[in-house]
Formats: structure tokens, C-alpha cells, sequence
């Protein structure tokens, strides 16, 4: 619910709040430009000596300002003819235009109502208040991702447009709500909403009826320091009844031209006080820095909303419809999706179809929504939950773990717990165990035990459908058909191959790199953008579930490569292999930014065996500004399977590459890559107190062998490879 408040609200005033936003950013500059022009006033001058020095070079002054910058402003009236300056106050004399800018008086009139008197103030006013709520809608569901208000800092995953909507977010909030509220508040104040704050007082009845006093023979205004003034108005010529108006920084009184009494005084009320801050906070006026600063991330508006249509619109595009939809405090069944790519919530609409048909009410929705006290009427709240890497919780899922364990007693409806994962992979369904024995611990009753889906398996889920219409006491027939991910044609183009001499072909694929639409290159959709260590799904024929493959390659090099050994009886590494150069294979892409060597110039150890030299290849490859990267490859025989071997010494000598270490299992000495790294330990063990990246790459006994090997190399360190991969500096894409 909290995520529709904030969508549609942006995306309706998305127009209106970045013409807001650009012109604001454009208006924030001119404070800063008039704070370093304005002339130096001297530490000790009163307005007596001023005013004085501008009355000798303009005989006919009537009004002085000053603004907030600093910049002094006389008017007068010269024979009949009205006359304006910027003065310097040293000599009185003027040195430039009073004229306003055309620029800013342009910028501001567009910033306050787009050209259209009050009905543009109001539009403005509805754009300011738009972005307040959105701004409130959007705090919430950072804290949500994050996993608490508490951890509003933490490190984000997922695309790129994601993660700068909120990076900026997260950073902009304060001054951008400050910004809104503000401009609010002088909306109000426009249209006569607020209470009267003017204190002037009223004009003196009591005047002498005396003129031509001297100003220095005025003890207020020889007491006044001109970096208080804020308006001295000059009696009218020939009116004995007239008087000195002056106005400060505290308060505003009125003076007699003929004694130099002053007659009356009044400060400032609390209100009016209020309003002049927000002024200053809002403009930027008397705050130049705060000005410039508060520019700086109302810059971040637009960003926000381009990444936020970006979001929509992969949102749209990554989940199937939910039709029928119901809210969470009707439903009578709550199903909460936990996904990272996008494949689970094809099974939760099918089974959000399939109960909903059977005569219930279902509320759908991501695990990083769960809301215990918004389910008033559930009778069973059921979690599908993927899991992302060694057993972390998916992209939907953020913070779903923080509100279970706060649960605290609470009751709930029964739970069921379905996970979704690969066998072959060590944290099989790890995150869907971990919510099973959590929610145990904290006494949710459960409705079914856990059970698991592997590889997608429609056959799995239908069995596990039956299961649960057993319990609900309801036929339920779960027929889950696999949403095939849009895929672009690739063409092979060249092709290298090796391991026939020792039973196990593997082949360094290349590919032509698709043509990008202009609509992908601004999204990054397809194969716009991509990096080494990234995803490529091939779609094989006969089967509707696609396999991936780390990419050795980025975009910036102008091709797309995998490494694919083939396997006995493998359907898609068969038909891999058996392409030859002008073939065409369907592939879509999938990011992996778990699995990158990020920025920075802290060194890289880069540890693979056979394929897995791939999306490492791929990273010395892209090594151009020399960050130091130590290779630990793991092989059978370097006559059969050292991929890569023409490439490393050049790289080497380019300084892509610093050190390059191989293990040979097959050779007269059989080596494992895990050996080769107890070999150099004291080097590895430097490199990783230095901040050194680790990053893995290969089948899962390889990396359950370097896991072992780093154990013992840190060993004396104190330091594990637990501890390394909580902090990020240990990464691993297994298979």
C-alpha cells in the first residue's frame, strides 16, 4: 500500500515537480553570486555614516536597502526623475545596476506560479505538497529495503536504476522535505492562510513638526551597525509631519527628522521571526551555502523521477499481473513473494489465480511489505521465498526477517513456507530454512512444513499445491507455465575449443553484440549495458527453463563471450557446442552485482578452476587503469584446457594482470588451485590485511577447497572467510 501511495503521486506530478525542482536548483545560485559581488561593508559603520555618504552623492535618496547577500541598494528622486543603484558603502557612491536580474526575475516567476498568477501558485503549491508525501511514502520504503530506520546507510544491491533512486534518495530527504515545507508555508503566507505577522508599528501621531536634524545628531542611527539594516526610509521633501522609517534585523521604529527622537518601536514577533527563516531556508537568502547546498539535491528530482519510471516499468515488465488483487485487511489468504530476479512471482500468480478461483481472497504481495497488523481477517499467510546467493534474502525480501523476529508473541495466521532454489548449489532454499526456523522460534504456528521448489520445477509446485488443498480442504490444480524472459537472437562469431584430449570439450563462445534500440541504451535494458560476471539466460531448445553463464566480457568490448564445457547428456551445453560460427542461439540477459570486482584500486585475488576463468577473464580484461589482480587458475592439463592461454601473458605485460599463478590436477604433479594458494600464503595472506577482494569462481567442491585453504592461511590473522564475506570482501559465484 505504501509503495502505490508513493508511485502514483510521483509519477502524476512528475512534470510539475521537476520544473519545481530545475528552477529552484537554477535559483539557489544567485544568493551564492550576490553574496560574493556585494561590496565590503567596513566592521565599525553605523547607518549615520552611510546614510550620510549616500545623501552628499545623492542629494534626493528616499529609501536605502539592504538584502540578505550584503548588497546595498539606495533610491532617489533626481528633478523629478527616479534613479537606482548598488552602492559602495565606503564612498556612498553607486557601482552598478539596481535593475533585477531578467535571468532570475524570469526563474522566479516560473518557480513561484509557471507564468499564471494564483492558479499557478496553487499548481505549484499541489507540485510542493506532492513531493512532501512522496518524500514521506519514500522514507518508509527505504527504511523497509534497508531493513530499518537504523540501517538507512546500509549497502544496496540490485540494478542500477534501483539503487541510485534510492541512493540519492536517501542522502536528498532532509533538504528536499525542507524545500517542500517550506514552500508551502510562503504559499500560505501569499494567499493570507497564516496569521498577520507584521509588527510595524503604528505611524507616530506625536512627530516635533521640526526638519534638517543632522543624521549623526540621530543616536539610533549612530547606533545601528549597517550590517543590521534592513530598510531606512528618508522623510518626504517638504512634509515637517513625515519621519524616518527604519527597519533591522530586530525590529522596525520610526524616527523625528526634526529631533532625531526615536518616537517608536516594535520588535519582531515570534511569527514573523518563523517566516523570515523559512524565507532564508526556502531562498536561500542570507544562507548562500545552505542555499547551494539545498540546490544540489533538489538536483536530485529529477534523477529520482527518471530512475523511478525506470522502476515502474521494470516492475511492470518483471511481474506478471496480479489480477484481483485483493487489500490486505479483506483477504482471508496472504500470500508474500520473496524474489530476486523475477521467476517467483510467476508461481505466486498462479496460485494467487488458483485459490482465488477455489472462492478465496487473496492479497499478493512482496515479502519486504509484511505487515503484521494489517491482516485482520487472514486465516493463513502464506511465504514463497527464493533465495539469493549463500542463503540472503532476495531483493522483494529486505528487512522480511528484522519484523519477524520483533514479533515478539504476536499472533498470526498459520504459516506455510515454500522455498525456491537450485540443488546443485550449496544454500539450497537457505533463506526459506532460515524463515521456517525463525518463525518456529518465535511460535507461529504452521499450516504445512517447508517444502521446496527446485530448478522451477512446475511439477514440484503442483505437487506442493495438492498438499496445501489437502489442508485448506479445497481441490487445488497448480499448472504453473514459465514465463520465457524476453530474449534477443545472439550469432556466433568465432569460437575456441579445448579438452578433447582429456574427455571433456569446452569451447570460449563469442558472440556478435546485438543492436541496441535507443529506448535500451537510456534503460540499460537487453544488452545495452552489461559487465563481465553478469548473467547471459540461454533459452535451449526442447525446454522451457533457460541455464545460465557467467559472461566473460562487458559491452565496452564490443562482443558477447562464455565459456560452456559440455556436459554428458547436457541439453543447452550440447546445443552450445554444437554451434558453429554464423548460428544463432535466443539469450536474455541477467545482472550479478554480487559479483563484481567494484571500484577502487585495493588489489584483486581472483581464484577459478576450468570454466569459471570466465567472468575472471573478463575482469583482468577490463583492468586497464592496472589495479593490482593476482589469478589463481585451476586446470587438467595445460595442453588441453588452458583457456585463456594466448591472452594472460599479453594482459601481463599490458600490466592488466600482476601475478598469475596456475595449478595442473593432471600433470606429473597434480596441484589443485586450493594448493597453489597454501603455496603463496604469506603473499595471500598480506594482500587480504591490505583489503584485498577475494573473488571465486567454479564448481562447488573447488570453492569448498579454497574455503578450506583461506582458513588456514588467515588462520594466525584472525580472520575467516565468514567474517570476509559479511564485510563484502569475499565473493563467490558457484555452480
Amino acid at each position: 500500500m505504501i509503495r502505490a501511495f508513493h508511485r502514483w503521486p510521483g509519477l502524476l506530478a512528475l512534470a510539475l515537480v521537476t520544473v519545481l525542482s530545475l528552477s529552484g536548483a537554477a535559483l539557489s545560485v544567485f544568493p551564492a553570486a550576490d553574496r560574493l559581488t556585494a561590496q565590503q561593508v567596513e566592521a565599525d559603520l553605523n547607518m549615520a555614516t552611510l546614510a550620510t555618504r549616500i545623501q552628499i552623492a545623492y542629494p534626493g535618496v528616499e529609501q536605502i536597502r539592504r538584502a540578505p547577500s550584503g548588497q546595498i541598494t539606495a533610491y532617489w528622486f533626481d528633478l523629478g526623475a527616479p534613479g537606482a543603484a548598488v552602492i559602495d558603502p565606503a564612498t556612498g557612491l553607486g557601482v552598478a545596476s539596481a535593475d533585477p536580474n531578467p535571468v532570475e526575475h524570469w526563474l522566479t516567476n516560473l518557480h513561484r506560479s509557471l507564468f499564471l498568477g494564483d492558479g499557478g501558485r496553487i499548481a505549484m503549491a499541489t507540485g510542493a505538497a506532492a513531493m512532501v508525501f512522496v518524500l514521506l511514502t519514500g522514507a518508509a520504503l527505504v527504511a523497509r529495503r534497508t531493513g530499518g530506520w537504523r540501517r538507512w546507510f546500509a549497502p544496496l544491491r540490485g540494478p542500477l536504476s534501483h539503487r541510485l533512486h534510492v541512493e540519492i534518495a536517501r542522502i536528498a530527504v532532509a533538504g528536499l522535505f525542507l524545500s517542500s515545507i517550506t514552500g508551502l508555508w510562503m504559499t500560505a503566507s501569499t494567499f493570507g492562510l497564516l496569521p498577520e505577522a507584521d509588527s510595524t508599528p503604528a505611524f507616530p501621531a506625536d512627530a516635533s513638526g521640526q526638519t534638517n536634524v543632522d543624521l549623526f545628531d540621530m543616536p539610533t542611527l549612530v547606533s545601528t551597525s549597517v550590517t543590521d539594516l534592513r530598510d531606512l526610509s528618508f522623510p518626504y521633501p517638504g512634509d515637517a509631519s513625515d519621519v524616518f522609517t527604519l527597519k533591522t534585523d530586530r525590529g522596525t521604529g520610526h524616527i523625528d527628522q526634526g529631533t532625531g527622537a526615536l518616537l517608536t518601536w516594535a520588535d519582531l514577533n515570534g511569527l514573523e521571526r518563523v517566516s523570515e527563516t523559512i524565507y532564508m531556508l526556502h531562498t536561500g537568502q542570507g544562507a548562500a551555502a545552505l542555499g547551494l547546498a539545498l540546490g544540489l539535491m533538489v538536483l536530485g528530482v529529477p534523477v529520482m523521477g527518471g530512475t523511478g519510471v525506470l522502476i515502474w516499468l521494470a516492475g511492470r515488465r518483471g511481474r506478471p499481473r496480479i489480477r484481483g488483487n485483493q487489500r490486505a485487511a479483506q483477504a482471508d489468504t496472504i500470500l508474500l513473494v520473496g524474489s530476486e530476479g523475477g521467476s517467483t512471482w510467476g508461481f505466486a500468480a498462479t496460485l494467487h489465480a488458483a485459490l482465488t478461483q477455489a472462492g478465496q481472497k487473496v492479497h499478493t504481495a512482496p515479502m519486504s511489505a509484511f505487515a503484521p497488523g494489517s491482516y485482520a481477517h487472514a486465516a493463513r499467510i502464506i511465504v514463497l521465498a527464493a533465495t539469493y546467493g549463500n542463503g540472503d534474502a532476495p531483493a522483494s525480501a529486505k528487512g522480511f526477517l528484522d519484523r519477524l523476529k520483533a514479533l515478539d508473541g504476536e499472533t498470526l495466521a498459520p504459516l506455510a513456507v515454500l522455498g525456491f532454489g537450485d540443488r546443485s548449489f550449496p544454500a539450497y532454499c537457505a533463506f526459506a530454512e532460515t524463515i521456517a526456523a525463525t518463525a518456529e522460534a518465535q511460535g507461529w504456528r504452521a499450516l504445512l512444513p517447508l517444502d521446496t521448489i527446485d530448478r522451477q520445477s512446475p511439477q514440484d509446485f503442483a505437487r506442493w499445491g495438492r498438499t496445501l488443498g489437502q489442508a485448506l480442504g479445497i481441490d487445488l490444480d497448480l499448472v504453473y507455465h514459465p514465463i520465457r524472459p524476453t530474449a534477443e537472437t545472439l550469432t556466433l562469431v568465432s569460437r575456441r575449443d579445448y579438452g578433447a584430449e582429456v574427455q571433456a570439450p569446452t569451447a570460449i563462445l563469442r558472440f556478435a553484440l546485438p543492436r541496441a534500440s535507443l529506448w535500451h541504451r537510456l534503460t540499460g535494458a537487453g544488452f545495452a549495458r552489461f559487465n563481465a560476471g553478469d548473467l547471459i539466460g540461454i533459452l535451449p531448445e526442447g525446454s522451457p527453463l533457460p541455464r545460465l553463464y557467467s559472461l566473460a566480457s562487458a559491452r565496452r568490448d564490443g562482443f558477447v563471450e562464455i565459456v560452456v564445457k559440455k556436459h554428458p547428456g547436457g541439453l543447452c551445453s550440447g546445443q552450445l557446442n554444437a554451434l558453429k560460427p554464423g548460428d544463432t542461439m535466443s539469450a536474455f540477459l541477467r545482472r550479478n552485482p554480487g559479483f563484481q570486482p567494484g571500484r577502487g584500486h585495493a588489489p584483486l585475488i581472483l581464484i577459478g578452476a576450468g570454466t569459471g576463468i570466465g567472468p575472471l577473464a573478463g575482469f583482468v580484461r577490463a583492468n586497464a587503469r592496472q589495479r593490482p589482480i593476482h589469478l589463481f587458475f585451476g586446470m587438467r592439463h595445460p595442453d588441453s584446457d588452458f583457456f585463456y592461454s594466448d591472452e594472460l601473458p599479453t594482459w601481463q605485460r599490458e600490466g592488466r594482470l600482476a601475478q598469475l599463478v596456475t595449478a595442473v590436477s593432471r600433470g606429473a604433479r597434480p596441484n589443485y588451485v586450493q594448493e597453489a594458494l597454501r603455496g603463496d600464503a604469506a603473499e595471500v595472506a598480506r594482500l587480504i590485511l591490505d583489503g584485498a577482494r577475494v573473488m571465486v569462481c567454479g564448481g562447488r567442491d573447488m570453492a569448498a577447497g579454497v574455503a578450506d585453504a583461506l582458513t588456514e592461511i588467515l588462520a594466525p590473522t584472525g580472520l575467516t572467510p565468514a567474517v570476509l564475506k559479511a564485510e563484502g570482501q569475499y565473493v563467490e559465484d558457484v555452480y
